[in-house]
């Protein structure tokens, strides 16, 4: 699932070539591609037609453009997305062919580039919502900010981290807890703590507290600065455009490889379903509480 920085590449394309645009026309081809606009597909598509898409914004992994009328005032509505697993918004030219798994188009009163919604899983969707101008849709309140954010309180997510009763890893996929860090990041950002994910985080002190969150800013932002990390055709920005940032991973999908750090190989374990990676030599895993 795209993360932080594979997100927020997508949203700076919308920024640059959705932004400030008036939609005139609105396909649905899925009916699941809006699942979560509760009112149905008409609806959908009369709350975008002939609205202006303002500044793209993002809180975790969601995406949202406040929607104005045409003269430039406010409707108190935005539209959200999700990419889900597969979910792509591109923004492509109205002659470029509709891809296999296309599942809504918004053509713009310019003329100019189409925006498509493509996913090919249908686990990402779209919906106009309720969002008091610029502010947060209420549906995402529960999302914590993200490390890379101005306001970002780190006394207050070291408290909270320190006061949970669970694996580190957990709580760092806990997206009320910090916003936008998935399996990828936070098995790098632990490695460069030297922090195994299943060191449990009321025994942390507040110098690994720190160290963490110093690692999971820099992977966030080496990324971003990669322009993501794409495994396969899946995860690209607005323009089909891979990133780069999987040639830098230390960990993560590096199963048998040395560490880079100290040359033990990586080892893989099962967690949550998936997979962590780890260095057993920088990452011990931690000794079982005493009964």
């Amino acid at each position: 699932m795209p993360e932080l920085p594979e997100v927020e590449v997508v949203r700076r394309g919308l920024e640059r070539w959705v932004a400030g645009r008036t939609v005139a026309t609105v396909e649905v081809h899925h009916p699941r591609a809006v699942r979560r606009h509760l009112e149905g597909v008409e609806h959908f598509v009369q709350s975008l037609t002939g609205r202006t898409l303002a500044a793209a914004r993002r809180r975790g992994k969601y995406l949202w453009l406040p929607l104005a009328e045409p003269d430039g005032a406010p409707t108190g509505r935005a539209l959200v997305a999700h990419l889900g697993m597969s979910g792509q918004l591109l923004v492509e030219k109205p002659a470029q062919p509709d891809g296999t798994h296309l599942r809504a188009r918004l053509t713009f009163t310019d003329g100019g580039r189409e925006l498509r919604f493509v996913d090919q899983r249908t686990f990402g969707g779209l919906a106009v919502e309720e969002a008091d101008g610029d502010s947060l849709p209420p549906r995402l309140a529960h999302i914590a900010i993200d490390p890379l954010d101005s306001s970002f309180d780190e006394a207050a997510f070291s408290a909270a981290l320190r006061r949970r009763h669970t694996e580190v890893k957990r709580a760092l996929l806990d997206q009320t807890l910090v916003g936008g860090v998935g399996n990828i990041y936070a098995d790098e950002a632990l490695w460069r703590a030297r922090l195994h994910g299943a060191r449990p985080t009321d025994r942390l002190t507040g110098e690994q507290v720190a160290d963490l969150l110093a690692g999971v800013r820099d992977v966030l932002g080496e990324a971003l600065a990669q322009g993501g990390t794409s495994f396969d055709s899946l995860y690209v920005d607005v323009n089909g455009r891979s990133g780069y940032f999987s040639r830098f991973l230390a960990v993560y999908g590096q199963a048998d490889r040395p560490c880079p750090r100290c040359g033990t190989p990586i080892v893989r374990e099962s967690f949550m379903n998936r997979s962590s990676y780890s260095c057993p030599t920088c990452q011990p895993r931690p000794r079982a509480r005493r009964s």
